[in-house]
């Protein structure tokens, strides 16, 4: 049983639906770059942000994709003690870029897990990207294809997109994703140079 995976699930659930009926709770909680910029005791929203959502649907679309993903990188990939650690550095980094450029934005707000859940998919795709997702659970397609088509998507829509949406976290953290892997495990590169190549197609 992946304990970390199903406490971080648990911990997003209570947080959200205790912000959900908490407008007060709800915005001592989410990040706000110019507020953290006026005062560092606001730091903690680097990590509170990440753990509370918008409504029940942007809830439950990260939880569900947090599951299947966090289960196979714990343990699997990433012992429980470190996948934790990753958890919440991948929070903190995938909105840095965002502080840097809506720190003078006082209207600038954002919640929610993405960042974190875009970088445990990134890891899990360098091991299984061959593996078959099915978007909307009914459209197959192999797992590096989606997740190249979602990093293009991101970076796109972070530089252009004029929706409701922090697509830069989204990239951010893809990327945090693969730097750590890279990084602290260098033989995660040469797996996925491994089983790229070993494509069921070739």
């Amino acid at each position: 049983m992946k304990l970390i995976t199903l406490g971080l699930i648990a911990t997003n659930i209570i947080l959200s639906l205790y912000c959900f009926s908490n407008i007060e709770g709800f915005e001592k909680l989410f990040f706000v770059p110019n507020k953290i910029k006026g005062d560092h005791s606001q730091n903690y929203r680097f990590i509170t942000h990440g753990f509370i959502h918008a409504d029940a649907g942007h809830l439950l679309f990260n939880m569900i994709t947090l599951y299947f993903f966090g289960r196979e990188v714990e343990g699997g990939i990433l012992p429980s003690f470190e996948f934790i650690l990753f958890y919440l550095l991948a929070i903190v980094f995938s909105c840095l870029p965002a502080y840097q450029k809506q720190k003078n934005n006082p209207d600038y707000k954002a919640v929610g897990a993405s960042g974190a859940v875009s970088a445990v998919m990134f890891v899990l795709v360098l091991y299984a990207p061959w593996s078959v997702i099915y978007l909307k659970f009914i459209i197959p397609v192999y797992f590096i294809l989606f997740a190249t088509g979602y990093l293009i998507y991101s970076s796109y829509q972070s530089n252009y997109g004029e929706d409701n949406v922090a697509h830069d976290v989204h990239l951010w953290g893809m990327l945090f994703g693969i730097a750590y892997m890279f990084l602290l495990h260098p033989a995660s590169l040469r797996t996925f140079i491994n089983r790229v190549t070993d494509a069921p197609f070739f």
